[in-house]
């Protein structure tokens, strides 16, 4: 019976260390009282239940010789690169080892104690959700919390890779990426994405995928950018869920209006300027629907379509807080003083107003 309390002790352990790790997320990083205390009274009452049991826990350790360290170290599985995969992986940290509890309790006569296990195992699983559902809703109420939104366009990025431009996008403080490429096969744009998810990863930015729902989805992008003549919204909602920041182009008041009657996270406001960058533009909407969107429209934005440090004034003057400039920063030779002068006419033009 000694090695089955040391499956106990072991699985005790690593429930309530999944939980502390939970805990202080939700305790430092989300500042969320609530979550943190719910969070911190089940790890309480998971001591309270194990205190009866704390020789035979003690006794049965053997930590020197315990191969999971050296498992551990030889596959290297537990990388982590956002604060949404530490949570991902303590709640299942935290629910296996109860499933681990409750079966071996059972053979050491502690039945009630499994049961109760199993209580607290559910009430895991709601929370799991619960918080994951708050994850999600504020990145998406957040996600265009930033002022330069970035968009690839290798056609004129002076031969450079779609990969090396991120890097140097991401290197200059930008914090959202949209994949654009329409002329590129599906392998290339899948593998090519996957780079840039790594690179977006380790930058805590923001992926989002133009138009393609299914690169999107392959890739675990942040999110994806809809056209008017995409999928319908509810449709692509259903298909990515709740966890994905859906972007939709709107042209006109209408379009704008209608999209706040949708599951739309953010909208593309524009083309303002004229620009040749999409083969399929329309024409250019101007400042006058600018202006509307931001007398009128509850969602967040990103004005779009032609716009250079040398018009960009009057862009933020109107009301822009998000704007997207294609090849005026993908054609620059250095990509970070091309950012940074775009950031310097952005301070210029809000001292004007």
């Amino acid at each position: 019976m000694s090695r089955l309390w040391r499956i106990i002790d072991a699985n005790f352990n690593r429930l309530t260390e999944g939980l502390r790790v939970i805990e202080d997320l939700m305790r430092f990083d989300w500042e969320d009282i609530r979550f943190a205390e719910e969070v911190k009274r089940m790890r309480l009452a998971m001591a309270d239940l194990f205190k009866p049991f704390r020789d035979q826990l003690l006794d049965s350790r053997d930590a020197e010789h315990d191969p999971g360290l050296a498992i551990s170290r030889a596959l290297a599985l537990d990388g982590r690169r956002t604060t949404e995969e530490i949570l991902a992986a303590n709640f299942k940290r935290a629910e296996e080892a109860a499933r681990s509890l409750e079966e071996y309790m059972k053979l050491l006569n502690g039945y009630s104690v499994a049961k109760e296990v199993e209580m607290k195992r559910f009430q895991l699983y709601q929370l799991e959700q619960r918080v994951f559902r708050q994850s999600w809703s504020s990145k998406r109420k957040h996600c265009l919390d930033t002022d330069i939104y970035g968009i690839t366009a290798s056609e004129y990025s002076l031969g450079r890779s779609n990969r090396e431009v991120v890097q140097m996008l991401l290197e200059a403080g930008i914090e959202v990426i949209q994949y654009r490429e329409k002329e590129k096969g599906m392998a290339e744009k899948y593998r090519e994405c996957i780079a840039i998810r790594d690179l977006t990863a380790k930058f805590n930015a923001k992926l989002i995928v133009n138009d393609d729902v299914h690169l999107a989805l392959a890739v675990a992008a942040d999110g994806v950018h809809l056209g008017q003549e995409d999928l319908p919204v509810a449709k692509v909602r259903e298909l990515v869920g709740e966890r994905m920041i859906i972007g939709l182009s709107t042209h006109s008041p209408e379009q704008a209006e209608e999209a706040v009657r949708q599951p739309v996270d953010y909208i593309g406001v524009g083309p303002i300027y004229q620009t040749f960058t999409k083969k399929d533009v329309c024409d250019p909407v101007g400042l006058e629907y600018l202006e509307y969107v931001v007398n009128h429209i509850d969602l967040p934005f990103v004005a779009i379509g032609g716009i250079k440090v040398h018009n960009i004034g009057p862009v933020i003057q109107k009301g822009a807080r998000t704007v997207a400039l294609v090849t005026e920063i993908v054609g620059a030779e250095d990509i970070g003083q091309k950012v940074e002068d775009i950031r310097a006419a952005i301070a210029r033009a809000k001292e004007m107003v």
